[in-house]
């Protein structure tokens, strides 16, 4: 993950952000093998009532190739359904990462200002709120807000 991590950004997550960030129980951390080598991984954790996409990387051999789609699919397979509510941050200049979340249904929701250290870029922040599995639920919410 490591080699991964640091060829792929240039403000690479530490090992120690690693260890914080899947040593909590709520994060989830997915990998995508090719030949037993892994060729790209997402980290995903719950803060409350939200699920927080915070790393995504595949390595640029495979990039463009859907590695990141099948990642993300799985994580809302294994985490949604239940109205469950996402978020991300991206860097406004990552035009190809930004339409590949808004096909998930992410919506922008504003800008981090000078988000991204290593130049100051600002963040676009994106939203996605799946519905809930069950359709009586809406009629429910809808029906105590009268």
């Amino acid at each position: 993950m490591i080699a991964i991590e640091r060829r792929s950004f240039p403000a690479p997550w530490s090992l120690a952000m690693f260890v914080l960030e899947l040593s909590k129980p709520s994060s989830v951390c997915l990998g995508a093998t090719y030949d037993g080598v892994l060729i790209g991984y997402l980290v995903c954790s719950r803060y409350h009532t939200v699920w927080h996409l915070m790393n995504v990387a595949i390595d640029s051999r495979y990039r463009r190739r859907r590695v990141a789609t099948a990642l993300i699919e799985r994580l809302l397979s294994e985490t949604g359904g239940g109205g469950e509510r996402y978020t991300l941050e991206v860097r406004v200049s990552n035009a190809e990462a930004i339409q590949m979340y808004e096909s998930f249904g992410f919506r922008s929701a504003g800008i981090r200002r000078r988000y991204y250290h290593d130049n100051n870029e600002d963040a676009l922040i994106m939203w996605r709120t799946d519905l809930p599995a069950d359709p009586s639920a809406i009629a429910s919410a809808d029906s105590s807000q009268d």
